[in-house]
């Protein structure tokens, strides 16, 4: 090495000292800058709290006997409390968690126009010092922010209120901050990836929902910032980030529009063991109270069905090849199903009577021709039910009319009577005067019964009873809410009470076009994030995933479909051995190294049950922190787990109330949907070989090691 490359090294190392001194000093100082604002918002707080107490005090003993005063300051004084501390509290939790890592990017720009040099540290949370009019830390969901996301450097733009800006990208860094430590740093000229994706990636399975705002990626931004307006279809392979894009986008769309969003958001997801799988992700980008559902919870809440077979119950009947079973099953997530369940409306309002006269104390109340002209002129636009309801409320009023009138009249002719009796006659015959009055207002009330009684054709039939012919008195199974929610809304016109204008449904390839027919109707959205992989349909059937044609079934909705095709969950080599059940292509795993799959081939169950002991220690022995032994079905997966039991802790997933939080359980294939573990390990029967979706489902839930059992 000559004099001028020893000088040129020393530079750059000194220049790497000098870069790591300045950004060492900014962490210093940013850190100070939030323990400032900590200390501000505490003694806000507390001078808040102390001032509500003290005008409580004054204000009950100012209006202590006057009720309406007390109450309506009261109301008041709720208001104003929930939202200061509401608004206080959030910040100072925001702030608590950037004590440890108050960011995790910086990009240098130039806007176009301006010669200065711009420089953002982006983290989960924004920080801005009161009095100051810039940003410490720039929330990543902040339209600069998407500078630190987009590929490389050089002229890009990002969408501002104000409308696209242009700008050029200088400088690309990422920070590893643990503890308030300052750890190591990397500057990135192509794409916001490599060594921080790569740590992140081969790190367990525990944080890494949580951790993605570091590493998302430039495809995973564009869906995150679309349009609040769009209704986004993203059909992505096992491990492309599906759940942490549809929940980064709630938090994006609520840091964005709160005051249009706010408590109008509604997640739904696939099973409740997925539910509490995510429940911690959104309040840890600072989103709490986000309604989170299953679809069924969703819709028993509306329909009051809750004797429905369990989906364990109904998954096991799918896995045991009921082929009658089945069959219903793909019937009833068919297109010929939803005709056939347009058709029985169409029958229903075809075949109902519009009755005929009705008639009360001799008199016409209202004609047939009346009814019909309320059923088909006025009235023709609601739904029949609704339509009933409506008629029968107004023949009801017109006959409380005629009977107000009626029992007037009695109590006039009783009291004309009784001023026409002397004072002796009073005393012998009031009493049998007001006996007859009491007899005639009787009888009014039981004619006008009796005429109630007739009016049976006005009744609605209740929607279980219309399904439950239609069904043919089956048991109910999670395939029926939809048809009967569809009943509600074309015969009673239901919506949902609370209003919801962002719909998530997570794991959407598993539903049918009725369900999202209903979803939308039922609802009022427009706006929806719909995730699913084509893949990974647990149940066989035939026609393609109806998320895939929502261009068809939301005709008035702007929708705008996205593939991912990169998997960042599994190893190179745990991608490869799933993508043989499907033999797709598209799926490009992230290149990241790993151990081969150890497949094993056994000749019996009990050899396989032998076999797992001594496959948890060995995961465990290679870094695993959470272990699932998948099985097939529940039968298998409950014995092996029995076994297992015997010689170390397991936890046995058998049902969707129970919680994972960690370490080694079992679990059935159908459970594992959504979910992901350090090590897996798979018992495949011979019977499961012509179930390559769910092989491939079951494989793809492996991060670091997958070890295949055959029996």
């Amino acid at each position: 090495m000559d004099n001028k490359e020893l000088e040129t090294k020393i530079q750059l190392e000194l220049a790497k000292e000098r870069e790591w001194a300045y950004e060492e000093q900014r962490l210093k100082d940013t850190l100070s800058i939030i323990n400032s604002e900590i200390l501000s918002y505490v003694d806000k707080r507390k001078d808040l709290a102390q001032y509500i107490l003290d005008y409580r005090k004054n204000v009950i003993e100012e209006y202590r006997d006057d009720e309406d005063k007390l109450m309506e300051y009261f109301d008041h004084e709720r208001y104003a409390k929930e939202e200061a501390f509401r608004a206080i509290d959030r910040k100072l939790k925001e702030y608590t968690i950037l004590l440890t890592n108050p960011y995790f990017g910086r990009v240098d720009f130039k806007e176009e126009g301006f010669l200065d040099i711009d420089s953002i540290y982006v983290g989960r949370f924004g920080v801005m010092p009161e009095n100051s009019s810039m940003p410490v830390v720039v929330d990543w969901r902040a339209p600069a922010a998407s500078l630190f996301y987009t590929g490389s450097l050089g002229a890009m733009h990002y969408n501002a209120p104000q409308g696209k800006v242009d700008a050029e990208v200088l400088l690309k860094r990422q920070y590893i901050i643990k503890k308030g430590m300052l750890k190591g740093m990397f500057d990135s000229a192509l794409d916001i990836k490599d060594d921080i994706l790569q740590m992140v990636l081969s790190s367990s399975s525990g944080e890494k929902l949580k951790d993605i705002i570091m590493t998302i990626q430039e495809e995973q931004d564009n869906i995150i910032r679309q349009p609040r307006e769009k209704t986004l279809v993203v059909d992505g392979v096992a491990g492309s980030g599906k759940t942490t894009i549809a929940l980064h986008r709630v938090a994006y769309l609520l840091y964005n529009y709160r005051n249009i969003l706010q408590n109008k958001v509604l997640i739904l997801g696939p099973n409740s063991i997925f539910m509490e799988y995510i429940r911690n992700v959104l309040p840890s980008l600072g989103e709490i109270g986000v309604r989170q559902q299953t679809f069924n919870e969703y819709a028993q809440g509306l329909t009051d069905v809750y004797n429905i077979m369990s989906f364990k119950d109904y998954m096991e009947r799918v896995l045991s090849k009921d082929e009658a079973f089945i069959e219903e099953v793909r019937y009833k997530n068919s297109m010929q199903y939803l005709k056939d369940l347009q058709g029985l409306v169409e029958d229903i309002e075809r075949r109902h009577s519009v009755g005929h006269d009705v008639t009360y104390l001799e008199k016409l109340v209202v004609s047939a021709a009346e009814i019909e002209e309320l059923f088909n002129k006025y009235y023709v636009d609601m739904p029949l039910h609704r339509r009933k309801k409506k008629i029968k409320r107004i023949i009801f009023a017109k006959l409380r009319d005629v009977r107000d009138e009626a029992v007037r009249d009695i109590n006039e002719e009783y009291k004309k009577a009784v001023e026409a009796l002397s004072k002796d006659e009073r005393q012998v015959d009031e009493n049998n005067l007001n006996f007859v009055r009491k007899l005639k207002i009787r009888g009014v009330i039981e004619e006008l019964i009796q005429c109630k009684s007739k009016l049976g054709w006005l009744k609605p039939q209740r929607i279980s009873d219309i399904y439950n012919v239609f069904n043919g008195e089956k048991t109910y199974t999670q395939d029926d809410l939809a048809p009967m929610l569809y009943l509600m809304i074309r015969l009673e016109g239901i919506r949902d009470k609370d209003e919801i204008k962002h719909l998530v449904i997570d794991e959407a390839q598993d539903y049918s076009a009725l369900q999202f027919m209903v979803l939308k109707e039922i609802t009022g959205c427009k706006s929806f994030t719909i995730v699913g992989d084509s893949n990974q349909r647990l149940v066989p059937l035939e026609e393609e995933p109806a998320m895939l044609r929502l261009n068809e079934l939301f005709k008035e909705v702007q929708v705008e479909h996205f593939k991912l095709s990169k998997s960042y969950r599994s190893t190179v080599e745990i991608m490869d051995y799933a993508n043989g059940f499907i033999a797709d292509s598209r799926v490009v795993p992230l290149v990241r190294r790993g151990n081969p799959v150890k497949e094993e081939k056994l000749y019996s169950f009990d050899e396989l049950q032998e076999k797992l002991p001594e496959a948890i220690d060995r995961l465990l022995d290679m870094g695993c922190e959470s272990i699932a032994i998948i099985g097939d079905n529940l039968k298998d997966t409950e014995k092996a787990a029995s076994y297992v039991k015997k010689k170390s802790y397991i936890k046995f997933l058998d049902s969707e109330s129970i919680h994972y939080t960690g370490g080694v359980a079992a679990l059935p294939s159908y459970f594992a949907k959504g979910m992901e573990f350090d090590g897996v390990i798979l018992m495949l029967p011979e019977s499961s070989s012509n179930r390559e979706r769910l092989n491939y489902v079951m494989c793809t839930r492996a991060l670091h090691e997958l070890m295949v059992f055959k029996y």
